[in-house]
């Protein structure tokens, strides 16, 4: 594994400590649910890394599934904050 890589995973790895902290103290509701979904965004980019350099291409399906299940959470909880139900 080439040292480019390593630092890579590191940088996702430090970009989503900084953005769970946000998540956990975020002061508005709104703040709390932009991180969650940056967290997701930063869990697919580093499953994606993790097919890259593994060279198993079953992580590129994990990502898109987590990628829809990420959206579709999210859409769903701006939907609950703003209107207090789902429906």
């Amino acid at each position: 594994m080439s040292w480019v890589y390593l630092a890579t995973a590191i940088a996702l790895l430090i970009g989503l400590f900084i953005i769970l902290i946000r998540a956990i103290i975020g002061p508005t509701v709104y703040d709390r649910i932009l991180a969650t979904n940056a967290l997701g965004t930063k869990t697919i980019l580093f499953v994606t890394l993790l097919d890259y350099i593994s060279g198993r291409t079953e992580f590129i399906d994990m990502a898109i599934v987590y990628a829809l299940i990420s959206f579709i959470t999210t859409i769903a909880i701006l939907k609950f904050a703003e209107k207090g139900r789902l429906d």
